[in-house]
C-alpha cells in the first residue's frame, strides 16, 4: 500500500466530523508509540515549554548517569542512543529556542565524561557536531536569547 501526500491527507481530513477524528487520532495512537508520545506533547507539553525542556534534560541526566563506562564502545553507544532521544523530542517541539538548550545541554554532559572517552575521535566528532547544530540553532533566534545562548557555548 502506497502512501498518500499530506495535502490529500488534509483535504479528506476535513470531510471528517469531530468525533471521527478523534477516533482516528486515538488509532494512531494506538499503533505506534511515537505518535502516542507525539500526541502526548502536542495536547499536554507544547503550552509549557520550559517544563517540557526541564523533563527532557532530567531524562538525559539520568541516562548519562547510568552509563556504562567499563567500555569505550558502550559509552558511544549509549551516548547515541541518548542523541537520538533528543533529536526526537526537537523534532516534536519545532522549536529553535529548545533545540539549542538541549544540544547545549548534550554537549556539557559530554563534556563531563571521563577524560579517557575525550580521547575518542568519535566521541570528539559526536560532541563538535551538536555543537554547531547548536550554534545554527542560535543564530536564528532573537537576539536576547542569542546573547544568553552565546553565553553558555562560551563555556563549552
Amino acid at each position: 500500500m502506497k502512501a498518500v501526500t499530506v495535502s490529500v491527507l488534509k483535504k479528506e481530513l476535513k470531510h471528517h466530523t469531530q468525533e471521527e477524528l478523534i477516533e482516528i487520532c486515538l488509532k494512531l495512537a494506538k499503533f505506534k508509540k511515537e505518535n502516542k508520545e507525539l500526541l502526548t506533547y502536542i495536547l499536554f507539553d507544547a503550552t509549557d515549554e520550559d517544563t517540557y525542556v526541564r523533563e527532557i534534560k532530567d531524562e538525559v541526566d539520568e541516562a548519562f548517569s547510568k552509563l556504562n563506562h567499563d567500555s569505550l564502545y558502550y559509552v558511544k553507544k549509549s551516548v547515541r542512543k541518548i542523541l537520538r532521544l533528543i533529536k526526537k523530542y526537537i523534532r516534536y517541539s519545532k522549536k529553535k529556542e529548545t533545540e539549542a538548550d538541549l544540544l547545549l545541554h548534550f554537549c556539557a554532559k559530554l563534556k563531563e565524561l571521563k577524560p579517557t572517552h575525550k580521547k575518542s575521535l568519535q566521541m570528539v566528532n559526536i560532541y563538535e557536531r551538536q555543537l554547531n547544530m547548536a550554534k545554527k540553532a542560535i543564530d536564528s533566534l532573537h537576539e536576547d536569547l542569542q546573547y544568553d545562548f552565546h553565553l553558555m557555548l562560551e563555556e563549552l
